[in-house]
């Protein structure tokens, strides 16, 4: 990532826009304000929605290419909308697809859907979508079974130079909540990493940057809707 210039600004939960020097992404909208983003944007605009789950994904999304009819839709396979709209791309886990100058790879997730893992140019951004370690507690049959599932997706993602994760970082897991970012980190190593799944409590990232500040990733904290970075 030499002499990257990018601005990352979060939208609610899982919802962020990327903007590189060319590119606009989006992921995952839910709830958020996109203003006049949308009409007024001179860039390529890109729109990654991981899973069908109505917090990953709002229909109102669909709306947006009548502002902007060259803009791309990078859907996982669980979403269901009609083949009749432009320039959809549908992936399943482990497909893969060129668009201008996007690398776009799909993993797989430990809940419905897909992550991704969007190169543009010389920069790498991995979206979790609902990729987590989730450690519910449970039968220990189940909870053995969530570690294999995600540590396993960790495998195959690995290898992959990440420079920006959004990750899960879900209050309602109580204690077990940084078990699925803390294992991103040291089995990828991404060089940062922004906490997202935590809905309307963003006190959690408090606890979890202080938890995290031996790592030598560093934590981009988004905890206000509309808070921008520049990097």
């Amino acid at each position: 990532m030499e002499n990257a210039h990018l601005k990352i600004k979060y939208l609610y939960h899982s919802g962020f826009v990327v903007e590189t020097p060319n590119n606009l992404l989006i992921f995952d909208y839910y709830q958020g304000s996109i203003g006049d983003l949308i009409k007024k944007s001179p860039k390529n605009i890109f729109v990654f929605s991981s899973h069908s789950h109505p917090d990953h994904f709002n229909p109102l999304i669909l709306e947006w290419q009548k502002e902007r009819s060259d803009m791309h839709y990078i859907f996982s396979n669980d979403i269901l909308v009609s083949p009749k709209l432009n320039n959809l791309n549908v992936l399943a886990p482990y497909e893969k697809v060129e668009l201008g100058s996007l690398k776009i790879k799909a993993y797989n997730s430990t809940d419905i859907g897909v992550s991704f893992m969007v190169q543009d140019e010389e920069t790498r951004l991995f979206h979790a979508g609902d990729l987590n370690w989730w450690y519910w507690i449970d039968t220990q049959e189940e909870m053995a079974k969530a570690e294999k599932e995600f540590k396993d997706e960790i495998q195959r993602i690995k290898g992959e130079v990440i420079d920006f994760a959004f990750f899960p970082v879900d209050p309602r897991l109580e204690k077990n909540y940084l078990a699925g970012a803390d294992y991103f980190i040291r089995e990828l190593n991404p060089k940062y990493l922004i906490p997202m799944h935590f809905a309307d409590s963003p006190e959690i990232l408090e606890d979890f940057v202080y938890k995290m500040k031996d790592s030598s990733c560093k934590i981009l904290k988004f905890s206000q809707k509309g808070q921008e970075l520049s990097l």
